[in-house]
């Protein structure tokens, strides 16, 4: 019996592998055909050595870094906050933070395009910077409920409490608790709320689109629409980035681990 279940476990797994791997393998063999008599990374020059690919890359780069700053000052105290004095509104809270997957992008793009409009006591619109700031507030929204949910499970990891009434005991302030005792302490949950974040921000597309801010999404549906080879180079590219994101979350997570295994092994 349990060797039937490993082998329709494994069977999955082949499965799965393969329904994922194929399309990719496909993709970037397709993506070196760009020269007829041979292969070639000639889409892939072309696509790294374009200014429009290097501006838009730039761009979300820098957008992305912005949602993870600000997204990392509104989750971390608000998380540390109900965990300490509010536990019975942890599930308003968390109801709150999964709304943004349950709302579409271009729903809430829509709703600051009218909130934030030219005509508005607030307008956000008007001029390029103003724009920035508004999507960098979208990409945090979009960014939310990844994001509290890795600083959520790096405060589950630790005893806040103690910290808190430990640093309190010292004459420590709010600020330097949060600052330099929480955040140390769940420097892996932020990171891997950061490396989310950044995965999510640099493909989003229908924010960026309809706010005509230059990011790295619309350059993809542009060149997708107009281009052969090079959107295949830009989607390797693009999973490259992803998934280098994904593995950096796994290092931390694990360089985490083993910190604290040794710790607890000291004496």
């Amino acid at each position: 019996m349990k060797s039937q279940s490993r082998v329709g476990a494994w069977a999955a797994m082949v499965v799965g592998s393969l329904y994922f791997l194929i399309p990719l393998a496909a993709t970037f063999e397709f993506s070196l055909r760009m020269r007829r008599d041979a292969t070639s990374f000639d889409a892939y020059r072309v696509v790294l050595g374009d200014p429009h690919f290097q501006a838009s890359f730039g761009y979300s780069m820098l957008m992305a870094v912005l949602t993870i700053v600000v997204g990392m000052m509104l989750t971390v105290p608000t998380a540390y906050w109900v965990r300490l004095r509010l536990p019975k509104l942890r599930p308003v809270v968390e109801f709150i933070t999964l709304l943004p997957l349950v709302i579409p992008a271009i729903v809430i793009v829509f709703g600051y395009l009218r909130i934030y409009n030219s005509s508005s006591l607030l307008p956000l619109t008007g001029n390029e910077r103003a724009t920035d700031v508004l999507l960098v507030f979208g990409y945090v929204t979009l960014s939310l409920p990844y994001m509290y949910r890795a600083v959520d499970a790096g405060l589950a990891a630790v005893d806040v409490r103690a910290l808190t009434e430990a640093a309190e005991c010292l004459g420590a302030s709010w600020s330097a608790i949060l600052f330099k005792v929480i955040f140390p302490n769940i420097r892996s949950g932020i990171l891997s709320g950061a490396f989310l974040t950044f995965a999510v921000v640099i493909g989003e597309f229908t924010l960026a689109s309809l706010l005509d801010r230059p990011a790295l999404g619309p350059y993809l549906q542009l060149i997708g629409a107009n281009r052969a080879y090079e959107p295949s180079a830009l989607a390797i590219i693009a999973f490259v980035i992803t998934w280098a994101s994904m593995g950096l979350i796994q290092v931390f997570g694990s360089a985490r681990s083993s910190a604290r295994a040794l710790a607890g092994q000291k004496p």
